[in-house]
């Protein structure tokens, strides 16, 4: 269990705070409130896929289809000891069964849609929202969710509330008779209305004797009696009899609803519970979702890296994402400068991050983030922003110091702001690097904060040991909040002071009183800032760089695609006037044919000018036709549609020279390009002429392959099948390429791409090898493939 003192000093209770708000039922709201971090990797994992299904369910279909309702237990108690409910209550199971099953439809709809989702997570949930049937029938028969009892829940008592309804029909119809009638005048007021339940009209006191029957109230003035007129009497009777059964037989309903309820009180039992659990894990997907936050990774060697990782208790609008690792390279970092430019909130950020991610809630980080389960999380964090430091908060400070260092493993984490202070200077910075090598020697991740110089050294003498600090804006004499890893950090008092107007001679005098190792030191921090600065300048200069070269490159696919669609357009359309032309004249011709070869059968002489009209004709259709042949748009269609197997053929989609294998329908092949068999259409080859020795002519295409075939693929961000099409189409292209050696960049995300990336590996007959990238180059985030 981690201590309370951690979850105290990192304000994790205003994270499930905020978590309750996202749940809609009242046992949710109580699991969110008393949610606590898990240390067993385990369970940690499984909370985190939980949440992930959840978060999948709400991106793909929307929210759950809950609302509100009352926590079953103290139903179910009574229930097990055989007492009946009430309505209220019954109605309450009826809701939550009826939920249950819109829940369970809700996400199966889900997966049949989306059959790449996978919610395997929560498969013990769906299997405790079977709803026991006879019982559910019952209730929704009998009862409305507020707990009203329906007049179908037995024919008794919707005879007895027709019944009733039918007298109150008449006694309204008679009463009206004396609100109406010339009795009205007797009456305060012209109204009819309720008194011990029985129906009575106000009479004015001094005609009580007009009406009879009975006085049941008076007004506070005493002007004004409450009279059930004789006439009405039976009725009333009637109506109170007819009451009374009502009740009775609702009170029979509700006792044998309760029976039945209380044989299946288990089946509610886990229905109930797993519809909460749901509606808990809705509200960690809901709060990811504001929180645009990601699943994080679980690292097995402690290690922690946070990319982009944001305070998820500042305002989104001002906080800054800084980049926060521990445990790969270095297991101490100790953050030095002066007491501004969040430090603290440094230190805060990965101490409340690792505690969302073992509670199985995403954490405020890009996607790729990857978290150690501590068994601990120790933090000495206050308000150091004070000059005096006193000799108590010194003490202070020691005691929570000494009390860590008794509890401190290996597998946890130690958070410590302004490390030594309080105290003399020299000596706070002595006690403070003994502290670390105690820490150091426990083999814990650390993250300390100081402002003394001395601990810089420490930072560059120590093995996996760094030194980090926040960066300062000198033009505007302001921190930016950046963490720069491998850099320490100093006061830049002297460049404050000269930027604020300081006299110059002041400031040099200042700087001579330095000692030569501290101003070398300084001097090495400025040349180390300004070389970070440089590199993140043009490391931003080259992404932007490489996102327009992405976005040009979209663009001319998508012309390209355009223009080839409308080549292809004309190139139909000139087939089909070809066509046309060719069978039009072939016609004329077969008409000249056949009125010449009439004429002689009927023995007519034909006349020299007849046959050079003929021949005339002839000779210009020939002429049209050899036209028609030197057309280069239809001899490349010719050339397209003459193809056997055998045949020497360009495939133009990959710019690679093959052979046909096989005819496999009026419009595709199957080409041969060296091991590599393609389906293709016709229209995606040219028949290639025949050399001298039968064999079609090769030319080189190194630069073709070359142009297309590319060591990396980036399949991030794609949809699934989108991203599987690609795939399959890259391998053609680095088959024919002879690259030995592609890797496959899928990314982290949710893990589908990554999946089927591998499925598609595993099956390929020319994969040799395939295991994830280094955890430098990419980690689970790509894929390095061995082609055979």
């Amino acid at each position: 269990m981690m201590n309370q003192k951690i979850l105290e000093i990192l304000e994790y209770g205003q994270i499930t705070q905020r978590l309750a708000e996202e749940a809609i039922t009242g046992p949710a709201k109580n699991q969110a409130l008393n949610l606590v971090p898990e240390t067993d990797p385990i369970k940690v994992q499984a909370a985190l896929t939980e949440t992930k299904a959840l978060a999948d369910l709400i991106r793909v279909k929307g929210q759950l289809p809950l609302t509100d309702f009352h926590d079953a237990a103290p139903a179910l108690k009574r229930l097990k000891v055989h007492a009946d409910l009430n309505a209220k209550e019954l109605g309450n199971i009826l809701l939550i069964f009826a939920l249950a099953k819109e829940s369970s439809d809700f996400i199966e709809e889900a997966g049949e849609e989306n059959a790449n989702l996978d919610f395997s997570a929560i498969d013990f949930l769906l299997e405790d929202l079977v709803l026991p049937d006879d019982l559910y029938r019952r209730l929704k028969t009998s009862l409305t969710y507020d707990g009203e009892v329906l007049d179908t829940a037995s024919a008794a008592l919707a005879s007895l509330r027709h019944d009733r309804l039918a007298n109150e029909t008449e006694i309204k119809e008679k009463m009206n008779a004396y609100t109406r009638g010339k009795m009205s005048q007797y009456l305060s007021e012209a109204v009819v209305t309720i008194r011990d339940d029985r129906y009575v009209i106000p009479v004015k006191q001094e005609y009580r004797y007009k009406f009879g029957g009975v006085v049941h109230d008076q007004s506070a003035s005493g002007q004004t009696l409450f009279v059930e007129p004789e006439a009405i009497l039976v009725l009333n009777n009637r109506l109170q009899n007819l009451l009374a059964e009502e009740r009775q037989e609702i009170h029979r309903i509700l006792h044998e609803l309760s029976l039945a309820a209380g044989e299946e009180w288990e089946a509610i039992q886990l229905v109930a519970g797993a519809l909460s659990q749901l509606d808990f894990l809705s509200a960690k997907a809901k709060l990811a979702k504001k929180m645009r936050a990601s699943q994080p990774a679980i690292t097995t060697d402690q290690s922690v890296k946070l990319l982009a990782a944001r305070h998820p208790l500042i305002d989104p609008k001002k906080v800054v994402a800084n980049d926060i690792c521990l445990g790969q390279d270095f297991d101490t970092v100790l953050i030095t400068g002066p007491n501004t430019g969040g430090k603290t909130i440094t230190l805060k950020t990965l101490g409340l991050l690792s505690l969302m991610a073992q509670s199985g809630l995403f954490i405020p980080a890009a996607e790729g983030s990857q978290v150690a389960i501590f068994d601990q999380i120790f933090a000495d964090i206050g308000d150091e922003q004070s000059i005096e430091q006193s000799l108590s908060t010194f003490s202070s400070h020691i005691t929570d110091i000494v009390a860590i260092m008794k509890k401190v493993t290996s597998k946890s984490l130690v958070l410590i702001d302004e490390i030594g202070a309080g105290t003399d200077p020299e000596e706070g910075a002595s006690l403070a690097i003994s502290i670390l090598d105690f820490f150091r020697k426990k083999q814990a991740k650390i993250m300390v904060t100081t402002h003394y110089p001395e601990l810089k050294l420490y930072g560059y003498s120590r093995e996996r040991t760094t030194n980090a600090s926040m960066e300062f804006d000198m033009k505007t004499l302001s921190p930016t909040y950046r963490l720069q890893m491998g850099i320490p950090g100093h006061s830049n008092a002297f460049a404050i002071a000269r930027r604020l107007g300081m006299r110059e001679d002041v400031v040099l005098d200042a700087e001579k009183l330095m000692s030569d190792d501290d101003s070398d030191i300084n001097h090495m921090i400025d040349e180390l800032n300004k070389q970070t600065k440089l590199a993140t300048e043009n490391r931003q200069k080259l992404q932007s760089s490489l996102d327009r070269a992405k976005n040009l490159e979209k663009q001319l696919r998508d012309a390209l695609d355009i223009y080839n669609q409308r080549a292809q357009k004309q190139l139909d359309f000139a087939q089909e006037r070809a066509n046309e032309i060719v069978a039009k004249k072939r016609k004329k011709a077969d008409k000249i044919i056949a009125d010449l070869e009439e004429a002689r059968k009927n023995g007519a002489n034909i006349k020299e000018n007849q046959l050079m009209d003929a021949k005339g004709e002839f000779n210009q259709l020939a002429k049209q036709e050899a036209n028609l042949a030197k057309n280069k748009v239809l001899q490349k269609e010719k050339k397209r549609h003459h193809v056997a197997v055998g045949d020497k053929v360009k495939v133009l989609s990959y710019g690679q020279t093959g052979t046909v294998t096989k005819k496999l329908g009026d419009h595709e092949y199957e080409v041969a390009l060296g091991r590599i068999k393609l389906k293709v259409s016709d229209r995606d080859i040219d028949k290639l002429a025949a050399s001298g020795d039968g064999r079609g002519k090769v030319r080189a295409t190194s630069a073709s392959r070359s142009s297309r075939a590319r060591s990396q693929l980036d399949l991030r961000g794609q949809r699934y099948e989108e991203a599987m099409i690609n795939l399959d189409r890259y391998f053609d292209t680095i088959l024919l390429s002879g690259l030995s050696t592609v890797t496959i960049v899928h990314g982290i995300g949710t893990g589908a791409i990554r999946q089927g990336v591998q499925q598609y590996l595993k099956r390929n007959k020319h994969v040799k090898s395939f295991a994830y990238a280094p955890a430098n180059e990419g980690g689970t985030g790509a894929t390095i493939v061995t082609l055979k």
